[in-house]
């Protein structure tokens, strides 16, 4: 039996280094590997002798149509030259996401991730914003690199709290949902929110690997939060698109809210993010309320929520 040497990536985030794309590549193939079984892709059943989680190399190979030295090869990180077929092959044999796809072929194309000069800080445009104050009842924000909330309307600040009354480095949903307790009370899934959180910075990461801000944050995040550390290692990548969320706030209690997210078609790294509830729900009935009271629901969310 083969028994195949774990790979430890370099940390990503400490003292600014930037994300190590081999160490990167290398554990997010193992990931995704460990993570299917020899049945769920039509090979013989699993034996209690195999000493290794998941497929094997070979047989992932073997699903992919490459040989076993190629593969082995690209999952130690060595993934300059690797086409597009082979990559696509690869994909289809880990059945991964859409998502997880992009993530793959970011990590493998070091050609688009040459260092550039330093990004200037994003920007919402005006029009954007007077279309965020324009959405009575509706709570909607901005959301750019790096979780980092851009901007938001009155709604958002009624069920989320002030994201005004903190500093511009701490409006980013990453250090509110694993640094602010407060956090933990107003997401009822907050394990899920956590996830996505996660998820959505891997996706960045991978796009973004020579960005010392968001570098700072996992490191920031890694030394501060245990259930960070847990969800980095999975490896695991999401776009942030569409859903429920259950909240509960401090004035009306439990809400049921859906989201939806659409990138902006001139600037693809902010987001548009819209939550609605069902017309005439509870939860719709809770909005209006807090429509209706306007500063005093932002406060009372703030409080709580200890922004």
């Amino acid at each position: 039996m083969n028994v195949e040497p774990d790979v430890t990536p370099e940390p990503f985030g400490q003292a600014g280094a930037p994300l190590d794309r081999r160490a990167e590549l290398s554990e997010f193939l193992r990931t995704r590997r460990a993570r299917l079984k020899p049945e769920d892709v039509g090979l013989p059943g699993s034996s209690r002798h195999r000493r290794v989680p998941g497929l094997r190399r070979e047989e992932l190979a073997q699903l992919a149509g490459i040989s076993v030295a190629y593969y082995t090869r690209l999952e130690q990180g060595n993934g300059r030259n690797v086409s597009a077929e082979v990559l696509d092959a690869i994909a289809r044999a880990l059945r991964l996401s859409g998502a997880e796809r992009a993530h793959l072929f970011h990590l493998t194309n070091p050609a688009q991730h040459r260092k550039k000069t330093p990004a200037r800080p994003q920007q919402v445009r005006p029009a954007l914003r007077q279309l965020l104050d324009s959405l009575e009842g509706v709570p909607a924000y901005v959301m750019g690199r790096r979780a980092d909330v851009l901007a938001w309307n009155r709604m958002a600040s009624a069920v989320f709290g002030d994201w005004g009354a903190l500093p511009p480095r701490d409006r980013n949903w990453a250090r509110l949902v694993f640094l602010r307790p407060g956090f933990r009370d107003i997401f009822l899934e907050w394990e899920t929110k956590a996830y996505d959180v996660v998820s959505f910075l891997r996706m960045d990461a991978g796009c973004h690997p020579d960005d010392p801000q968001l570098s700072a944050l996992v490191g920031e995040l890694s030394v501060k939060s245990e259930d960070f550390r847990r969800l980095w290692a999975t490896h695991d990548v999401k776009e942030k698109g569409h859903g429920v969320k259950r909240l509960r706030h401090p004035l009306v209690g439990d809400l049921t809210l859906s989201f939806e997210t659409f990138r902006l078609p001139d600037d693809p790294d902010q987001a548009l993010i819209l939550y609605h509830a069902e017309p005439g729900s509870p939860s719709a009935e809770s909005l209006r309320l807090l429509a209706s009271w306007g500063e005093d629901a932002t406060r009372a969310g703030t409080t709580s929520q200890r922004l």
